[in-house]
């Protein structure tokens, strides 16, 4: 199956003279068509993993192969829209040149659920629709991988839930890989096929969540999941 191999990854930065170990042998895959979740507590590697998959930094060794056509976009938590463009000249940024056609920028905007707003400013939109327009610019490079660092922690819990819908239409839509990454583990059990625990740099544990979607946080498959997670990041005694 088509996704991302990841082999003994490690990664450390230099600190006011001192090593800073960040990520620790990390091994895991991931597969095209299928939400894979980071999930771990604040600094312990999560976003410098994702960075690396992008190739935003190399790693000091390990390996990161993609087994079928290598393409990633970014989503990151702030929209990082360029102001003085419209919703379609912000989709329109992301596309080579011969791509340009009014009909893809079209279709793109329809994905992600803007019919209407093509030529609205970021700064006349709400937070969950500048969320939308970012998640549009990725989807228009045709990635076989979305690549997505906490992308609705800024929203409030309406739009939050509302842009967790919507990711989850735009995947069966396209069938892009998703790695996401998040601190929420209520968001990782209502997104993820699979979700890797990361614990100070170190993958703790592989979790499988094969249940449909809809899904209910208080269901009981659920709330045993997560006293499972709680208990392999050491939130539980």
């Amino acid at each position: 199956m088509a996704g991302i191999e990841i082999r003994a990854l490690t990664k450390s930065y230099d600190l006011d003279g001192e090593t800073l170990r960040v990520l620790r042998g990390v091994t895991l895959s991931a597969a095209t068509g299928e939400i894979t979740v980071i999930l771990g507590k604040s600094g312990c590697g999560k976003t410098t993993l994702l960075r690396l998959v992008g190739g935003l930094e190399a790693p000091d060794s390990g390996r990161i192969a993609f087994t079928g056509r290598e393409k990633t976009a970014f989503v990151f938590q702030e929209p990082r829209l360029m102001p003085w463009l419209t919703v379609a000249g912000n989709i329109r940024f992301g596309l080579r040149l011969r791509e340009r056609e009014p009909e893809t920028v079209r279709r793109i905007i329809h994905t992600v659920g803007l019919n209407g707003f093509e030529r609205a400013l970021p700064s006349q939109l709400s937070g969950g629709m500048r969320q939308r327009v970012a998640l549009g610019r990725a989807l228009a490079v045709s990635p076989s991988f979305l690549l997505m660092d906490e992308p609705f922690a800024a929203l409030d819990a309406f739009t939050r839930e509302g842009m967790q819908k919507e990711l989850l239409r735009v995947r069966d839509e396209t069938q892009a890989g998703i790695l996401f990454v998040t601190h929420s583990i209520g968001e990782a059990l209502l997104l993820a096929d699979r979700i890797v625990l990361l614990r100070d740099g170190i993958l703790s544990d592989e979790i499988s969540v094969p249940f449909p979607h809809p899904r209910d946080n208080g269901s009981q498959a659920l709330v045993h999941l997560r006293r499972e997670i709680l208990l392999s990041l050491g939130n539980l005694s």
